[in-house]
């Protein structure tokens, strides 16, 4: 089996950061492809970046479909382009937001979020109200560390999100938290030890559900939502992303 995980944003570092998580969850026989568009916005901290990521990332899903990958998987916590690569893709596609807050949903009565920057609170707010399931999420903590500082082998952002889960404990009862952030992937397991509550990774967590959807051979469904979008003509820098018959 073979999934793709892509990576929205340029940073190469944070790629094979989390090419490495996924590969440590990974069922044997399992290959991972991480890769990253070659342009685009460093890091993605808003809707401003979002945007300018989503060409890229379509650009690496429609690679990965001509590979014939078993599934896809979008390594950026908003889960950026998630409903546009559905549309362009036939294998699953899984945001690792949206992965990590199934799982956590099924780990405890309620769990927080703790991620970077309080930018991205509404973001994730909005996508736990579409996947229905902001009843279960009792607080989005932002630590306010911006996302390559994660990256930097002398940032104390380890200890930050740390602090931060133990005010989650605390004050918002949570019984699991989910880490907001691709870059946080290698954290996980550190800290579910440290703080005895299951500490949940979006990434591993799109992992074993892209085996599982593998596994079991399901696909995206084209019946309507994500339907194979309608051929038309599209002009300027863009005309390479126009659907054809």
């Amino acid at each position: 089996m073979r999934i793709l995980i892509v990576n929205p944003n340029t940073t190469a570092s944070m790629t094979e950061k989390i090419g490495t998580a996924a590969r440590a969850v990974a069922a044997h026989g399992t290959e991972i492809i991480a890769v990253n568009p070659a342009d685009g916005p460093a890091s993605i901290e808003g809707y401003y970046d979002e945007v300018f990521s989503v060409p890229g990332l379509l650009a690496e899903i429609t690679k990965g479909e001509a590979q014939g990958v078993a599934a896809h998987i979008i390594a950026c916590f908003d889960d950026t382009g998630l409903e546009a690569a559905r549309s362009l893709a036939h294998a699953p596609v899984i945001g690792i937001g949206e992965a990590a807050f199934h799982l956590a949903s099924m780990l405890g009565h309620s769990f927080s979020v703790v991620t970077t920057l309080s930018r991205s609170i509404a973001a994730i707010e909005t996508n736990l109200m579409k996947y229905g399931l902001a009843a279960k999420c009792a607080k989005i903590r932002a630590c306010e560390i911006p996302v390559l500082e994660l990256d930097h082998p002398t940032s104390n952002a380890s200890a930050q999100i740390s602090a931060e889960i133990e005010r989650a404990k605390a004050e918002d009862h949570a019984e699991a938290i989910v880490l907001g952030c691709a870059g946080m992937a290698d954290l996980a397991a550190r800290l579910t030890l440290k703080h005895g509550i299951p500490i949940v990774d979006g990434v591993a967590s799109a992992v074993k559900l892209a085996e599982a959807f593998g596994t079991l051979g399901l696909m995206t469904s084209k019946i309507s939502s994500y339907a194979k979008p309608r051929a038309k003509t599209y002009l300027g820098q863009f005309s390479s992303f126009a659907p054809g018959e």
